[in-house]
């Protein structure tokens, strides 16, 4: 997959798309549907009706790049949201659908004092 900075942030389409549109195609549809700058450096996800398909376009200082991906079996999840973290990202490419984020650490008490744990 992409390593990406901290900074960049994850834009999701969320109407269908013909994947025959390549870089001007989805850049157009970057500035004017999602009203953001196509050359920031952010991604920019697109699905196909039927979610088989996903295309995400980035801009990476020398050039427009666009990651494409077909699954053989199953669906892509959709995300109800318009910007999703990279997190997210990676569970919507492996169809993972509502991941539940867990706690990294828990408070308890031992002998009336706050101890923190992993």
């Amino acid at each position: 997959m992409l390593s990406l900075p901290s900074s960049t942030r994850v834009f999701v389409y969320r109407d269908q798309v013909d994947m025959r549109c390549s870089f001007d195609g989805l850049s157009a549809l970057v500035s004017t549907v999602l009203r953001e700058d196509p050359v920031s450096g952010h991604l920019f996800v697109f699905l196909n009706r039927p979610r088989t398909h996903v295309k995400i376009l980035y801009f990476d200082r020398t050039g427009y790049a666009i990651w494409y991906k077909r699954l053989e079996q199953g669906t892509f999840t959709r995300s109800e949201q318009a910007e999703i973290d990279y997190r997210e990202l990676v569970c919507v490419l492996e169809g993972i659908e509502n991941p539940r984020r867990k706690k990294r650490y828990f408070h308890q008490k031992i002998d009336g004092k706050d101890v923190q744990s992993t």
